[in-house]
């Protein structure tokens, strides 16, 4: 059976602790809400922690063909 989470196209799912999630939300001068969501049951999250919650802030690293790597957030929800 094939791993979603380990194939070459899934980018790189980081979860975030609360100081680098204000700051974040500070640079952007957006709310927590603001952010695009993301479900807690994706497969991409798979490897993280265990203990990832809805209200959780991930940081999403892809690569892109006009900039090197693109960074994106995602708010996880139920």
């Amino acid at each position: 059976m094939v791993d979603v989470s380990q194939h070459e196209l899934v980018p790189e799912h980081t979860l975030l602790d609360g100081d680098t999630v204000e700051g974040v939300l500070e640079e952007y001068n957006i709310k927590k809400t603001d952010l695009p969501k993301i479900k807690r049951a994706d497969p991409a999250l798979r490897d993280l922690d265990a203990d990832i919650e809805a209200g959780d802030v991930v940081k999403v690293t892809r690569d892109s063909r006009t900039t090197d790597r693109a960074v994106v957030y995602r708010l996880v929800v139920e």
